[in-house]
């Protein structure tokens, strides 16, 4: 069986920390003669005891960070089947653009006249944006995902403040995704949950008995979080608009119809694109991200300030005096080298590569799916995924007390990464994939033959899954303690 991304080592491996190699006095820098004069540190700012920081040389810097890199799982080592986050491998060429000096080298505070080329950069990836999903203006302040569902449903409040109407609820089904409802209270509206019906679709019936004139609207994406079309989205849309309420896109899931629909078309009113899964930024470790929001256009008044103009004369330059508009939410132009990226993400594709990117990504899911699902059988049968599944673990903990966590730590062990788990919650023992357009037959394969070697040996040899993984220089990690009791930094005076 051919295997994902064995770890990689090369030299000794010491283990430890940085402030394990720690010796007094070494340096991995020296400074060149002072030629001002020497200021003494005001007594109020000065340290009363060094501090507590690693004294190390240059080749126990680079060889310590070397090593971690060498540990590490991303796309360039192997494929990341996490469901839900489009963890795909992104072109090399995007990188490059993004890399070009007179996009890297920009201030965010030159003079617009000084800047044309990125303004009409930035433009130009507003309107690409606009035609894949069907809107009429976008912004591209926000700089990640929650942040584009926040300036949506920002925009969602003032428009009907605007009409006199305050609207208190918004309606999201059970299946979506967590930042969802955290969005929404944070926008001041209560959440309604909406349940799902045995297809793994919104459950019309139970919507319709939900909607009401305290209704601001609904958040959905589509294909939803299960990995299936709402098969029912006019009828979906048409309801909330007759309440008077609004329709909000997630666009987490924007891969699967690139190309083939669109939001705008389906009765969407404002639309969230996370470019840094779909657009060729990846992800891993919370960042960098962009979360472009577009709206229809009784919506375009709202957007946040600045929004990008183009004269008459071909000029590029902004417009601040927005009477209407929901004031600003990040510095300057957003994640802008994020948005570079996209930009030749798309522009590489052109319209017709966009397309063949979902038609791709649809068919490795469902390819992907027909050689596990004797194992791991799909959460919700009746339905065929789009560009990722939602598999089940039950019938294996039943038989053999094996869990879906279980199976992700062996699959480690195995050379793959784990799928995500226990999400959504609606199903139980969970194990979301989406091997994305960019992985081949082959690695597909050889990922379904690791899937299927853990289920054998839940039933032959379960210790080997309950112990793993066993290769890795850390073992099995407690989870919820660690989401629990938050440690990011080291503290000196330890």
């Amino acid at each position: 069986m051919s295997r994902g991304a064995p770890i990689r080592t090369q030299g000794p491996d010491d283990g430890g920390t940085l402030m394990d190699r720690s010796v007094p006095d070494r340096r991995a820098f020296s400074f060149a003669p002072l030629d001002v004069p020497e200021v003494a540190v005001p007594p109020a700012l000065a340290r009363a005891a060094r501090a507590g920081l690693p004294e190390v040389a240059e080749f126990d810097l680079v060889r310590h960070y070397t090593r971690l890199s060498q540990e590490n799982y991303g796309t360039d080592t192997g494929a990341y089947p996490l469901g839900s986050c489009t963890m795909k491998y992104n072109p090399k060429m995007a990188e490059t653009v993004a890399g070009f000096p007179g996009f890297q080298r920009l201030h965010p505070l030159q003079p617009d006249s000084s800047v044309q080329g990125a303004l009409s950069m930035l433009w130009r990836l507003e309107e690409a944006l606009c035609a894949i999903t069907g809107m009429a203006r976008a912004t591209l302040q926000p700089p990640a995902g929650a942040c584009g569902e926040m300036t949506g449903l920002l925009i969602m409040r003032a428009y009907h403040r605007d009409r006199g109407e305050g609207r208190t609820k918004v309606l999201i089904p059970d299946a979506a995704h967590g930042t969802n409802p955290a969005s929404v209270r944070l926008a001041g509206f209560e959440v309604v949950p909406v349940p799902s019906d045995n297809r793994g679709l919104v459950d019309v019936t139970a919507l319709e008995g939900l909607v009401d004139e305290q209704v601001a609207g609904l958040m959905l994406t589509n294909p939803n979080t299960l990995g299936l079309f709402e098969e029912d989205i006019e009828r979906i849309t048409a309801l909330i608009h007759h309440a008077g309420g609004l329709v909000y896109y997630d666009g987490a899931n924007l891969n699967a119809i690139l190309g083939r629909c669109r939001p705008g078309d389906m009765g969407f009113d404002i639309v969230h694109i996370n470019t840094h899964k779909t657009f060729a930024t990846p992800h891993g470790g919370g960042g960098p991200g962009a979360g472009p929001v577009g709206v229809k256009e009784h919506l375009v008044d709202y957007l946040p300030s600045p929004v990008l103009r183009r004269d008459e004369d071909g000029t590029f330059g902004w417009d601040r005096d927005r009477p209407a508009s929901i004031g600003r939410l990040h510095g300057f132009n957003g994640n802008f080298a994020v948005l570079v990226r996209a930009y030749a993400y798309v522009f590489i594709h052109g319209a017709d590569g966009l397309k063949e990117v979902s038609e791709l990504a649809a068919l490795n899911a469902n390819y992907l799916l027909s050689l596990i699902r004797e194992d791991f059988p799909a959460a919700y049968p009746k339905g065929r995924p789009m560009h990722e599944f939602v598999a089940t673990a039950k019938p294996l903990k039943d038989a053999t007390g094996i869990r879906a966590m279980d199976v992700a730590k062996r699959l480690i062990d195995l050379g793959y990464h784990p799928t995500t788990v226990y999400f959504p919650l609606v199903v139980d023992e969970a194990m979301m994939v989406e091997p994305t357009e960019t992985e081949s037959k082959d690695t597909l394969e050889g990922f379904a033959a690791a899937l299927r070697q853990a289920a054998a040996e839940a039933r032959t040899t379960p210790e080997l899954l309950r112990d793993a993984p066993v290769t890795t220089p850390v073992r099995r990690l407690d989870e919820a303690r660690a989401a629990r009791r938050l440690k990011l930094r080291w503290d000196c005076r330890e």
